[in-house]
């Protein structure tokens, strides 16, 4: 399971919570810091259990430790890992032929790397490529307008909490990521909106074409 645990930003406090996971049998796998404001830090625990009937009781033992609150628990399949995703999301994106293809890779990838409800690729008033259970059309068109309206929203660095959003400048396009009962944090945002910058970065250049062949053979040299 992902442990999503709001903590005091103190010495100890991480170790505290650590030895009341493996108190009860959890093996914590992995820690992903994802925001730190205010003398308060949101990490999120990968915890292997023996059983999965121990989950209530490994939220309830992480809450007894002094000022630490869990928001979130998710089971999943496998643990993600940030640098490893950082690396599959640049190949996904460079693999894709054309731009239809990229824009579908951009949407699957983005749906499961963030655990997401629903994904929309949009271009200004149409929906170039969706993943999972999005919102009618017209109701995307109305987010993705709002968010190229509001300068907070469109950093792509805040927003509302069950919707993080991407711009793709130079397509003049923006990505969509909704998902609820887990609100998107800071890392989660900037992770984002990298994946965008990239994405944006290899549509400009399929739009461009494929490279100019130079009229030299290969060993000639321009005299």
């Amino acid at each position: 399971m992902l442990l999503r645990v709001w903590l005091p930003d103190r010495p100890g406090a991480l170790g505290a919570v650590a030895s009341r996971i493996g108190a009860v049998r959890g093996d914590i796998v992995g820690i992903d810091v994802l925001e730190r404001n205010e003398g308060v830090a949101i990490d999120e625990f990968g915890v292997m259990l023996p059983d999965a009937e121990l989950l209530p009781l490994v939220v309830r033992e992480v809450e007894e430790v002094d000022g630490c609150r869990v928001e979130h628990v998710t089971v999943v399949t496998h643990f993600p890992d940030p640098r490893l995703d950082a690396l599959i999301s640049v190949a996904v994106v460079c693999e894709a032929d054309d731009p239809a293809a990229l824009q579908t890779a951009l949407a699957t990838y983005a749906g499961s790397a963030f655990q997401a409800d629903w994904v929309a690729v949009m271009d200004k008033d149409r929906v170039l490529a969706s993943y999972g259970n999005p919102p009618a059309d017209n109701y995307l068109v109305a987010l993705a307008q709002g968010a190229a309206s509001s300068p907070a929203v469109a950093s792509g660095l805040s927003g509302p909490d069950d919707l993080a959003a991407a711009p793709l400048a130079t397509r003049g396009a923006v990505l969509l990521v909704g998902r609820t009962g887990n609100e998107f944090r800071e890392r989660e945002r900037a992770q984002l909106l990298a994946l965008a910058r990239i994405a944006d970065h290899v549509w400009r250049r399929l739009d461009a074409g494929p490279p100019k062949v130079g009229r030299h053979p290969v060993g000639a040299t321009a005299g």
